[in-house]
């Protein structure tokens, strides 16, 4: 302990903690005030932009949450019952900017991440498939309940029991990979829940139909992956937030049905020491590239210098 007392420590890790958090709070705050004033004058940049509201991007779990849940619910409104969710993956109390590791693998990224941000979703998202308005109008909430599919792979099933009846319970399949129990996992569950209700995939470890290459053992495995997955909607990402470093800056791509993929970067803020706020950059149909990204923020008066010499200049000023 260095000399110190229990208590001091306590004391130290507290005023961490709570420094922690009034960062977090500031990025929110100011990422609206950006982001507003950043859609006026950089939306026209992107080949894509088809509607005048751009969502904020997130600042936490919580955030990212009510962010995913409403985009599930009005994609389940227009009749997508079979959704994929692919979240920013950040233990509680982890900025936005930083890019986590996972030293510890899937298990790690279930235990700290994925399956208490999917629990947090699925208290949140109401998909009631019954015509019945007494059913629509339940207002208690859902009891959640998961259960571990592979512990070593760190998968899990995530069930939505509906205080209105089964007609609105909902269930989601955590960090499935291409091995073939996961698509035929899938194919079971997938008939089970019918065709109304809602079923969702969350951060797969996938990202389209090439993922599955040539395996002696399941020679037959894209195919199959295809009829199971991608014939029955799940190609459908009602909510996505991927993070990427482009030109040694942090990058965020934000896709929330029905929108189009909103692109960001982050910069220090000139008020507030050692924190990022995301600056909208534009917007874009498909998924965007890293070479949009970079071509959008050399645009930038603010990024003509790189991020480290930014720092060093912000230090010099200070002396």
């Amino acid at each position: 302990l260095e000399g110190k007392s229990i208590d001091d420590v306590e004391a130290e890790a507290k005023e961490k903690q709570r420094f922690k958090q009034e960062q977090q709070d500031a990025a929110a705050a100011m990422s609206i005030q950006r982001s507003l004033s950043s859609n006026d004058t950089k939306q026209k940049k992107s080949s894509g932009y088809s509607s005048a509201y751009s969502p904020d991007l997130p600042a936490d779990n919580k955030q990212q949450v009510q962010l995913a849940a409403g985009a599930i619910e009005r994609a389940f409104a227009d009749g997508l019952t079979r959704q994929t969710i692919l979240f920013a993956l950040l233990p509680e109390g982890d900025a936005m900017t930083e890019l986590q590791q996972w030293p510890g693998g899937a298990k790690q990224m279930s235990r700290e991440a994925a399956v208490p941000i999917s629990e947090a979703l699925l208290r949140e998202v109401r998909a009631e498939s019954s015509t019945d308005e007494s059913k629509r109008m339940a207002g208690l909430p859902p009891k959640v309940q998961t259960q571990d599919i592979w512990e070593f792979d760190g998968s899990s099933i995530v069930t939505s029991v509906s205080s209105s009846g089964p007609s609105g319970d909902v269930q989601a399949m955590v960090l499935p990979n291409t091995d073939m129990k996961y698509v035929n996992d899938i194919k079971t569950m997938d008939e089970a829940m019918g065709d109304k209700r809602l079923f969702l995939l969350i951060n797969p470890f996938w990202r389209n139909l090439d993922s599955w290459g040539f395996n002696l053992l399941a020679p037959n495995a894209q195919k199959i992956a295809q009829k199971n997955i991608f014939d029955r909607g799940f190609g459908n990402e009602t909510y996505a937030l991927n993070r990427l470093s482009v030109r040694g800056e942090i990058c965020a791509a934000l896709k929330a049905y029905p929108y189009d993929w909103q692109m960001f970067v982050f910069l220090e803020d000139e008020y507030y020491t050692n924190v990022e706020v995301p600056i909208l950059l534009g917007s874009s149909k498909e998924e965007p590239t890293s070479k949009q990204f970079e071509e959008l923020i050399n645009e930038l008066p603010e990024f003509k210098l790189s991020k480290n010499m930014r720092q060093m200049q912000r230090v010099m000023k200070k002396k």
